[in-house]
């Protein structure tokens, strides 16, 4: 009953019971059991807001607690460095596609040089590939990272990046510079809830805010964040879901470390057989008694005590809990909350089987391609604006770039294949699948990060030059064994000896 019903049973017991009688009646009409307050539910109450709403009040403490387990937590690092790992993995590499070979290779060789350190980072301390590493773990903790474009002088080409860290944007700024606009959490947006520009506070090498944030326009920044919502306008860690069973998990383990260092521990006390003040017949004030302060026990010590005294040694017996399977339910749970399996993040392969772990990994491929098609944009964004830049600079001439800009920003991205976990089966596979049709040797190459004409005009520069030197590099490049190619005989068990 109600603070409401309980006043009413006050003065009218029979107009509450009624109210009473009514609500109940109302929750058995409830279709879901979701839906319900009957005695499981009855203190789960939720309400419905829009994503900034839900987020603006926790967003600040959940970063800091997952900062908190970033800096303290093995298990949270085992879910965030496989991550990092396996979306970034060697890098990205860029293979400009303008259907003229000699520009691709010139943007290639430009693009090469500019990820360097001192040309794509406003710090110059890191290259765009290690950018790129810190991005992604950055959002899996806090959330998001904003990438700020400057152009400044200095480098091949006046274009840089300039990272900024989510606690940057200035929530504490209210009035929009355009009356129409609205400025949430440091961003402002306009009619459609578009971001038009980011406030940028301002702090000194040491963290202290300066004041007088910065408006810089949303052409110009890159915000890396994950939209789970229509309404959400800013980030949310990643790593929300999990952060308390982490903790659990931590402090689970802390207790058990406490509980093992006790029952390790050897306590020794003395106790006295004969009073060392007092009156009465054998208390000899004159005796001299010797002081146990600060003695320690070592092994094979032998030692004199005092007359009457006596050891009683205090040994903790027991074993300590069997923390395994409580941690690996939890370890479980937390990458499975990350769409993660449990060999990713804990890298426990014991209880794993090749067709299992090979199920695992194809799961886990599908979580890292969703961060890796997020981070593509990210990429696609910063080589359309270099390519810009070095077009307006001439660090790359292109006449007519103007009037065909789509076509010369025509690129993709490959990755170096992963290790294979049976190499063997995997090239069989990949072999059955080009005989009977079901891949091309198109999707194969690109599955090996590789663009399939590269591979071909590679295998063809090979056999070319091997005929040069009189050696006939076919039988290597595909397979064949040089007996069947010369002789046009197979094994002994292949002619069934």
């Amino acid at each position: 009953m109600g603070f409401l019903d309980s006043i009413i049973a006050a003065f009218s017991p029979q107009a509450a019971y009624k109210r009473e009688a009514f609500r109940r009646a109302y929750e058995e009409l409830r279709n879901y059991d979701a839906g319900s307050f009957n005695r499981p539910n009855q203190n789960w109450r939720a309400i419905n807001q829009s994503a900034e709403q839900t987020d603006c009040f926790s967003r600040d403490e959940v970063r800091a607690r997952a900062r908190d387990l970033e800096r303290n937590s093995d298990v949270l690092n085992a879910v965030v460095g496989p991550f990092r790992r396996n979306v970034v993995s060697g890098g990205f590499s860029m293979q400009a596609k303008t259907e003229n070979p000699e520009l691709n290779k010139e943007l290639e060789h430009v693009w090469k040089r500019w990820c360097k350190a001192r040309n794509c980072d406003v710090t110059g301390r890191q290259s765009l590939m290690t950018i790129i590493r810190m991005a992604v773990q950055r959002k899996k903790v806090d959330g998001g990272i904003l990438f700020v474009k400057r152009y400044t002088k200095g480098g091949i080409v006046p274009f840089k990046l300039q990272m900024i860290e989510v606690d940057e944007l200035d929530s504490s700024v209210m009035v929009p510079r355009k009356a129409s606009n609205k400025v949430v959490g440091g961003i402002e947006l306009d009619k459609t809830n578009a971001p038009v520009g980011y406030y940028i506070s301002q702090y000194d090498p040491q963290g202290f805010n300066l004041g007088n944030p910065v408006y810089v326009e949303a052409k110009d920044v890159i915000f890396y964040f994950s939209i789970r919502r229509p309404s959400q306008v800013r980030e949310m860690s990643d790593m929300a879901p999990t952060i308390t069973r982490v903790r659990d998990v931590n402090e689970f383990m802390l207790a058990v470390s406490v509980k093992e260092r006790i029952e390790a521990c050897l306590s020794v006390f003395i106790k006295k057989g004969i009073p060392t003040t007092g009156l009465g017949r054998g208390n000899d004030q004159n005796v001299t008694r010797t002081s146990y302060d600060g003695k320690m026990i070592s092994p094979g010590m032998i030692k004199e005590l005092n007359a009457g005294d006596e050891i009683q040694v205090v040994n903790p017996s027991g074993q300590g809990t069997d923390a395994t399977a409580f941690t690996k339910v939890q370890q479980r749970l937390i990458g499975a909350g990350q769409g993660l399996s449990y060999e990713a993040t804990s890298r426990d392969m014991s209880e794993a089987t090749y067709s299992s772990a090979r199920q695992g990994m194809i799961e886990d491929d599908m979580t890292y391609e969703e961060e890796k098609a997020l981070l593509i944009e990210v990429l696609d964004e910063i080589y359309e604006t270099f390519v810009i830049s070095a077009v307006l600079c001439g660090a790359v001439n292109i006449p007519n770039f103007w009037s065909d800009v789509e076509r010369y920003l025509a690129h993709e991205w490959t990755q170096e294949p992963k290790p294979w976990i049976d190499p063997q089966k995997e090239s069989n596979a990949n072999k059955t699948a080009l005989q009977t049709g079901q891949k091309t040797y198109k999707q194969i190459a690109a599955e090996n990060g590789r663009d399939w004409r590269d591979q071909i005009n590679d295998m063809a520069e090979i056999i070319e030059y091997g005929k040069s030197k009189g050696i006939d590099m076919t039988p290597i490049l595909y397979g064949i064994q040089q007996q069947e190619v010369t002789n046009g005989q197979g094994s002994d068990e292949e002619q069934g000896n």
